[in-house]
């Protein structure tokens, strides 16, 4: 008997991820993407133009959420990669030739290449050094193609093949592209998060040593963010400038489309998939509403961002789960104890 009792009493543990709230948060995310692909066929050009900014922000966020919310890279230097995509994606539809769609994905998938080798630079330093680095690598860059004549050199390039195009299906494919890559960011966090790459982040950004004490490849889990962030910018970078035509190097190397990135993260919720959501949603409301504001309207951005930071460290969605705990991508992992019940008994598996 004292056996049996025991094996009753000993636990068994079983890890938990998706929630109600996930599941139901999932399937209004996949009803809300399939009403928004339908809308080339009865929304006007305004709305697409909107919001292709707003996922290919949403894209451009999600990337830099990773690498300093999980990853804890600091880059002030993302900018690089938008300027590689762009003039990536002009060099293989205009130059090479290649089909649109494709041409995008090539263009992702070389940038992340070259970050592979900026990485050997930029890893070597650490923190603020990491952060200068970053920034300093996105202006060769910049200096680098305004001194190639082929390119355009300061003038910059027009995408001729997305000119030649008819301008209701450039701008339905522009939209379905973008929003590719902004739910596609979305997907792809999430999938990270909670595979063991996401772990060994989640241990990274809670404490370093401990991390790599406990056998973390520290390095290669760092390296495999800022590997993604540099595609997922890229492609950001391509659909972007696939939209507005005409690339020069000033603009797509600008650090405007890093701050962006920074504000949207610190007021959404830095190391949280849904930060970026809220925080995109936000900067949207405030860009559409002060955009008659001129230079007041940067001020009151920065006067929103000083007061969430001050006010809401954690960000809008962090306090608000402070209050109401929910967890819409399913990615934190809960620990459940079960009773572990004997061979025989009507209460367990074999009963």
């Amino acid at each position: 008997m004292s056996a049996i009792a025991a094996a009753a009493s000993d636990p068994a543990f079983r890890v938990l991820r998706g929630t109600r709230q996930s599941r139901i948060a999932l399937g209004g995310a996949i009803a809300l993407v399939a009403i928004l692909a339908t809308l080339p066929g009865w929304g006007d050009s305004g709305q697409l133009k909107v919001l292709v900014e707003f996922f290919t922000l949403l894209a451009m966020a999600q990337m830099w959420n990773l690498l300093a919310g999980y990853a804890g890279l600091v880059s002030i230097g993302q900018q690089a990669f938008i300027g590689l995509g762009a003039y990536g994606f002009f060099v293989a539809v205009d130059r090479l030739g290649m089909p649109i769609v494709p041409a995008v994905v090539v263009t992702a998938v070389a940038c992340g290449g070259v970050a592979l080798v900026t990485s050997l630079f930029a890893f070597r330093l650490r923190g603020g050094y990491f952060a200068i680095g970053t920034w300093v690598i996105a202006e060769v860059f910049r200096i680098v193609v305004s001194n190639t004549r082929e390119l355009g050199a300061g003038t910059g390039v027009t995408i001729q093949t997305a000119v030649r195009m008819v301008p209701a299906d450039r701008q339905a494919l522009t939209y379905w592209l973008a929003l590719t890559v902004g739910a596609g960011s979305i997907v792809v966090a999430a999938f990270i998060m909670r595979s063991r790459l996401g772990l060994a982040l989640q241990a990274v950004r809670d404490n370093e040593v401990a991390a790599r004490s406990l056998g973390v490849d520290v390095y290669r889990a760092k390296l495999a963010i800022y590997l993604v962030a540099a595609v997922g910018c890229a492609a950001a970078g391509a659909v972007i400038y696939l939209q507005l035509l005409r690339i020069q190097p000033n603009a797509a190397f600008g650090v405007d489309w890093t701050a962006k990135m920074i504000f949207i993260v610190i007021i959404g919720g830095l190391g949280r998939i849904e930060g970026p959501v809220i925080g995109t949603i936000v900067f949207f409301t405030l860009q559409e509403s002060l955009a008659d504001y001129g230079s007041l309207y940067l001020i009151i951005l920065g006067l929103v961002a000083i007061t969430i930071t001050v006010v809401a460290p954690q960000g809008i969605w962090g306090t608000v789960t402070r209050y109401r705990p929910m967890a819409l991508f399913g990615i934190q992992r809960r620990l459940v104890l079960e009773p572990v019940h004997p061979p025989g008994d009507p209460h367990g598996d074999d009963g």
